[in-house]
């Protein structure tokens, strides 16, 4: 083959490895939907091991309390939480519902324990009648959950940013106290 023809073909070859390259290949979509909250829900490592309700006098007509959480860290390393959205409730239910961004972002330090906070006007979304039952209850399922993070902060500062998605938890203590 000439030199000519060598070039040519070397060219064809980089053309083709480009076009290829350049060319979406197709995805699976339920591989492209497995999150770090899949994998922490497979491996059983929940953040939450507690979930404290304070019930005032307006929450039968409010249908709103408040909640202080009780979180752990597993890692060796420093976390930060800087927002949660959570669905809670039993068997499939839920009966709670929150959206919040801590004003002061929560650090749990590696292998360490934090509390939340009031996370204040958490809803009840079946009402206060319907969420009754929960107060003997003793625990409460985490069905839904997404989690904003920093993962390797020092002292809350800096750190990676970490979305994590869909956490589950099944049968977290809980308790419920009357305040004003």
């Amino acid at each position: 083959m000439s030199l000519l023809g060598r070039f040519s073909a070397l060219i064809s070859v980089v053309t083709l490895f480009l076009v290829a390259s350049g060319t979406p290949a197709p995805v699976d979509e339920r591989a492209s939907q497995n999150t770090i909250g899949d994998v922490l829900n497979f491996l059983k490592l929940g953040f939450v091991t507690g979930i404290h309700t304070t019930v005032t006098l307006d929450t039968p007509t409010t249908n709103l309390v408040s909640v202080n959480i009780d979180l752990k860290n597993d890692l060796p390393f420093e976390l930060t939480l800087d927002k949660i959205s959570s669905k809670a409730g039993v068997n499939g239910t839920v009966y709670a519902e929150l959206d919040y961004t801590f004003p002061k972002p929560v650090v749990i330090h590696g292998s360490g324990t934090a509390q939340s906070g009031a996370i204040p006007n958490v809803r009840l979304t079946q009402g206060f009648e319907a969420s009754l039952f929960l107060l003997d209850l003793g625990y409460l399922d985490l069905i839904d959950s997404d989690v904003s993070t920093r993962a390797l902060t020092s002292g809350g500062l800096l750190g990676i940013p970490i979305s994590i998605e869909g956490l589950k938890q099944d049968n977290v203590p809980a308790d419920y106290t009357i305040g004003a």
